[in-house]
C-alpha cells in the first residue's frame, strides 16, 4: 500500500505519528506469545495500514481493580466534596447541595478543561482522549487508564444481562470497534484484564486497505465476538459481504441515535442482541437499552437530571435537557454537565431512572460522488484541522454545499470540503462570531 496521503490528509492520522511507548510499556503483563499474536494481526496479509498503537498499561494490581465496579454507596457526597476543591468552583459561594452547583457544558471544557481536573489527580494514569463532537471545536479529555478498562467490564456485564456469555476465545478477537470515515484512528491491541485477548478499531472506509475486498477478508479472519460502532458504521455491516462472514455474540451501538429499523435489521442479520448505549466521552456510559423503549440509567457513579433553560429541574415525565453528574473518571469529576440532548425522566418500578424519548445527536450524512454517503464527522475533522471554531454546513437539493464558518483558513476549508464532496460545488462564507451562525 502506498504511504502517500490524500490531498486533505490529516497529519495526526499519519501512521506512527504519535507512537511513544514500547509494547512492553503498553502491556506490562504480556509475554512473548501474547506479543507474537499481536504482531500477527499487525502484519496480517489483509490488515489495514494502522494509524496508531495503543495499550492499556495495566499491571496485575490494576487488572484486579478494574474487574470490580466502583462502589456506589455514598459516592455522590464524596464526589461533590472533590468538586468543591476544583478551580472551576472557586469563589462561587456555598455549594452545599447538588442543586447549588452551576451547570457546565462542552464549551466550558473547551475553554479550560484543567479547571475541572483535581489538583491532586494522579496524572501518571492519564490517557489523552479526544472528542470531535458534532459541532464546535475538538475537545481534549483526560481519560483514566483504569476507568477506560473498567468500562469494558461494564459492557461485558450488560452483554451478559442480555443473555449472552462473553468469554474470550483463542482464535477470535474479543472486540472490534468499527468506524466508517475518510480518516480515523485505527489500531490493534491487547486487553490485559481479559487474558490479553485481542481487540481493535477498524475503519471500513478510507484507503488503508490493500484492495476492496480486504476489509471483508480481514474481519472474517478476526471474527470478533462483539462488534461496536455508531449506527452509520454498523449499517455498513448489513452488506452481504460482511453478513456472510461475521457471527457476533452481540452488537453495541453508541454515539448517535439508533433507529428502530436499523436495530431490527441488525438483529435479523446477525441473530444476536443489539445494545444501544447512551453516553458521551466526557461522561462515559450513562444509560443503556436492549429494545426500543426507554434507556435505563446504569447502576454506576452517574446521576441524571432533566433541566430547563434556567437550570431548574423539570418534573418527571416532562421534556428537559439531560444533565449528568459523573464520578467514574477521577481525572474529570463532572457536576451537572449539560449534554445538549433532551428527554423525559421516568422512574421504573424498582426505583431505577429511565430516559424516555431521548432526542439525541442526530447523525447527518452528506452526498458525495455519485450519491456516496459522507458522514458529518469527516467534515468536522477537516474543518477543525483548518482552524474553524464553529460552523454550519448545508447541502441543498441540487447537491450544492454552503458552509458558514467562524475562524480558520477559508480557502483551505473550501478545498477540503470540495475534496470530500466531489464533484458538488462548495461555497465557504466566513463570519465573525458564533451568533452570526444563527439559531440551532
Amino acid at each position: 500500500m502506498s504511504e502517500e496521503r490524500p490531498p486533505a490528509g490529516l497529519d495526526e492520522y499519519r501512521p506512527g505519528r504519535f507512537a511513544l511507548l514500547t509494547d512492553r510499556e503498553r502491556w506490562p503483563l504480556a509475554g512473548p506469545s501474547d506479543l507474537a499474536r499481536l504482531e500477527r494481526w499487525r502484519h496480517h496479509d489483509d490488515a489495514p495500514r494502522w494509524t496508531h498503537a495503543t495499550g492499556d498499561r495495566l499491571d496485575a494490581a490494576a487488572v484486579a481493580r478494574v474487574k470490580k465496579p466502583l462502589s456506589t454507596e455514598g459516592w455522590l457526597e464524596e464526589h461533590l466534596a472533590i468538586a468543591r476543591r476544583l478551580v472551576r468552583y472557586r469563589g462561587l459561594g456555598p455549594l452545599e447541595r447538588l442543586e447549588d452547583f452551576p451547570t457546565s457544558q462542552r464549551e466550558d471544557l473547551v475553554s479550560d478543561v484543567s479547571a475541572f481536573v483535581p489538583l491532586d489527580a494522579d496524572l501518571s494514569r492519564m490517557l489523552h482522549g479526544s472528542s470531535s463532537g458534532s459541532t464546535g471545536h475538538a475537545l481534549s479529555i483526560p481519560d483514566d487508564v483504569e476507568e477506560v478498562a473498567r468500562s469494558l467490564h461494564l459492557l461485558r456485564d450488560e452483554v451478559r444481562r442480555a443473555g449472552v456469555e462473553w468469554e474470550p476465545e483463542e482464535r477470535r478477537w474479543f472486540l472490534a470497534s468499527v468506524v466508517h470515515q475518510r480518516t480515523a484512528y485505527t489500531y490493534v491491541s491487547l486487553i490485559s484484564s481479559v487474558d490479553l485477548a485481542v481487540m481493535g478499531r477498524v475503519n471500513l472506509a478510507g484507503d488503508e486497505w490493500r484492495d476492496a475486498r480486504a476489509p471483508q477478508r480481514f474481519l472474517a479472519a478476526a471474527n470478533p465476538q462483539v462488534i461496536s460502532g455508531d449506527p452509520s458504521s454498523l449499517a455498513t455491516l448489513l452488506e452481504e459481504r460482511f453478513v456472510d462472514v461475521l457471527s457476533p455474540l452481540a452488537v453495541v451501538s453508541g454515539a448517535m441515535h439508533l433507529s428502530a429499523p436499523l436495530r431490527r435489521d441488525l438483529e435479523r442479520a446477525y441473530g444476536c442482541p443489539v445494545l444501544d448505549v447512551y453516553g458521551l466521552h466526557e461522561t462515559r456510559p450513562i444509560a443503556i437499552r436492549t429494545d426500543d423503549g426507554p434507556f435505563r440509567v446504569l447502576d454506576r457513579r452517574v446521576h441524571v437530571e432533566s433541566l430547563d433553560d434556567e437550570g431548574r429541574a423539570v418534573p418527571d415525565g416532562e421534556v428537559g435537557e439531560i444533565t449528568v453528574t459523573a464520578g467514574e473518571n477521577p481525572l474529570l469529576p463532572l457536576v451537572r454537565y449539560r449534554t445538549g440532548d433532551y428527554g423525559r425522566l421516568l422512574r421504573a418500578a424498582d426505583g431505577a431512572t429511565l430516559i424516555a424519548d431521548l432526542e439525541g445527536r442526530e447523525h447527518t450524512v452528506f452526498r458525495g460522488e455519485r450519491g456516496a454517503p459522507v458522514p458529518c464527522v469527516d467534515l468536522t475533522q477537516q474543518l477543525q484541522a483548518h482552524g474553524a471554531r464553529a460552523w454550519s454546513v448545508v447541502q441543498r437539493a441540487d447537491d450544492s454545499v454552503e458552509a458558514t464558518v467562524v475562524g480558520g483558513d477559508g480557502a483551505a476549508m473550501r478545498a477540503a470540503l470540495a475534496w470530500l464532496l466531489t464533484p458538488h460545488p462548495v461555497a465557504v462564507t466566513p463570519v465573525e462570531t458564533l451568533q452570526d451562525l444563527g439559531e440551532g
